[in-house]
């Protein structure tokens, strides 16, 4: 990798801020690999490695860390901050990446394009703090490739979607205005879809692609970790292994963004505490009535509503529970260092 400026990796006055008098003797690294007990950075003076002072799920791919040179001193707060509820029966949250300025939701005009979770990644991306983007990829495999795009941007008014083909040169063009003058892009999405055609086509790289399951339109995991890799336009993509759990846990307010069609209505209700399920003075049954709201819709709204309150109080029960445990741990290490003490 060639040396970078500060600007050219993405710093801004966001980061500047959050440096005060005590800090002046640390050196800004942007992270692009987390490994288990290693940090691998950017500087200006090149590639690094540096030794984390957190567990490493606490940083992520894109983090700003102040470095003594040796260990990553101290994390910056993110512009952005990609996170889900970690995957199986766990109850944490799990960051994905950080500081994107866009993240394009792959998906693919075949069985792999879905309603429901296009709304669930969309809700995902706005509660990160980043503009979402969605890449129908496999556009020239399919008859009408718009037909996916306008039920792609139906989904919100958040949404821009375009279709093309990963492997053609002037389709991928398009998406240079959002990896560029030291912009991060992230693609995020099911395997299979053609992230990694697309990552080799934005940065010419030539990681390993594999065919989908003809059946299902599935694939199998090409990209087995996150990373950052500079683009030839001058900006920066991050590559994501496919999601094929995603729960959302506190991300309330990217569902509101993308559902704000039904929480305006819901705002018009005659009762406060309306359910939208038959009360008198509804104005989403009304809505549903006149056809200008799809009842399946409100449905989904109500499941990632009902799914990101209870994750988000599953996580919040765990961490109370961590909290309880390391304050009987110190206790019990101050009473057994006294006890010594009186020996």
């Amino acid at each position: 990798m060639t040396n970078h400026t500060l600007a050219d990796l993405g710093w801004s006055d966001h980061f500047a801020r959050q440096i005060d008098e005590t800090m002046a003797d640390l050196t800004p690294a942007r992270i692009h690999e987390v490994q288990r007990d290693l940090l691998l950075v950017l500087t200006e003076t090149g590639p690094g490695t540096l030794i984390p002072v957190e567990s490493a799920g606490e940083y992520a791919v894109g983090d700003w860390v102040l470095s003594d040179g040796v260990k990553a001193v101290h994390r910056l707060d993110p512009i952005s901050n990609l996170t889900r509820k970690a995957a199986g029966h766990v109850s944490y949250q799990q960051r994905i990446a950080a500081n994107i300025d866009t993240i394009a939701i792959v998906t693919s005009c075949n069985a792999d394009f879905n309603i429901p979770r296009l709304e669930r990644y969309l809700a995902m991306v706005s509660s990160a703090g980043a503009m979402p983007l969605v890449l129908l990829t496999k556009a020239d495999r399919c008859e009408d490739p718009r037909d996916y795009q306008r039920q792609a941007e139906r989904i919100s008014p958040l949404v821009t979607a375009i279709a093309l083909n990963a492997k053609n040169p002037e389709d991928v063009a398009q998406l240079i205005p959002w990896c560029k003058s030291g912009q991060t892009l992230a693609l995020i999405g099911s395997s299979g879809v053609g992230k990694t055609t697309l990552r080799n086509s934005l940065t010419g790289g030539e990681a390993e692609t594999q065919a989908i399951r003809e059946d299902d339109a599935r694939g199998r995991h090409t990209t087995t970790h996150r990373s950052l890799v500079p683009t030839p336009h001058g900006g920066w993509l991050i590559d994501t292994p496919g999601m094929r759990e995603l729960q959302l846990a506190g991300q309330e307010d990217g569902i509101s963004a993308v559902f704000e069609d039904i929480e305006q209505l819901a705002t018009q209700c005659k009762f406060n505490d309306c359910a939208h399920q038959g009360e008198p003075g509804c104005a989403v049954q009304a809505a549903i009535d006149a056809g200008e709201l799809d009842p399946d819709r409100l449905e989904r709204w109500r499941k990632l509503k009902r799914e990101d309150e209870i994750n988000s109080e599953s996580i919040a029960r765990q961490r109370a529970r961590n909290k309880a445990f390391s304050k009987m741990v110190n206790k019990t290490v101050r009473g057994s260092a006294k006890r010594k003490g009186r020996r």
